[in-house]
């Protein structure tokens, strides 16, 4: 079973927001590329709409939006995502994950581009809430 850790940024108010995704939700997400943009439903903010901005993969590694396909390649990089010269001119070859969503990929970075009619700490926080919490007994 496929789960995502999906990072929504909003950039109203300039803050993000962690939500667990998993089940077909998360199924519904792979194959869709960066700067798809998806409904918030996926990801239990209904009425918000989404864009893919990036993410990345099990060990690490970035998602690049100019890398076609799933597969991990390594590139020689001078500089943008995925790699920061200390030095100018700097060059070195770094390990970077296409553009597409897959079983591989842990988490998936998303800012809002249309507002949903509730806020998201309303709707984050309830959907915490309505989990069962498991007291510990006093000894």
């Amino acid at each position: 079973m496929v789960e995502f850790k999906v990072v929504v940024n909003d950039p109203k108010d300039g803050k993000s927001y962690s939500v667990a995704v998993s089940g077909h939700h998360a199924n519904s997400l792979i194959g869709k590329k960066i700067s798809d943009e998806v409904d918030g439903i996926f990801v239990s903010l209904p009425g918000y709409k989404l864009q893919i901005t990036g993410g990345t993969d099990k060990d690490g590694f970035p998602m690049r939006h100019d890398i076609p396909g799933t597969s991990r390649r390594r590139l020689l990089l001078s500089k943008g995502l995925g790699y920061h010269p200390s030095e100018n001119g700097k060059r070195e070859k770094k390990s970077v994950r296409g553009s597409v969503i897959s079983p591989d990929v842990v988490q998936v970075n998303m800012t809002v581009t249309k507002p949903g009619a509730k806020p998201i700490v309303d709707l984050i926080t309830s959907e915490k809430k309505e989990e069962p919490v498991k007291e510990k007994k006093a000894q």
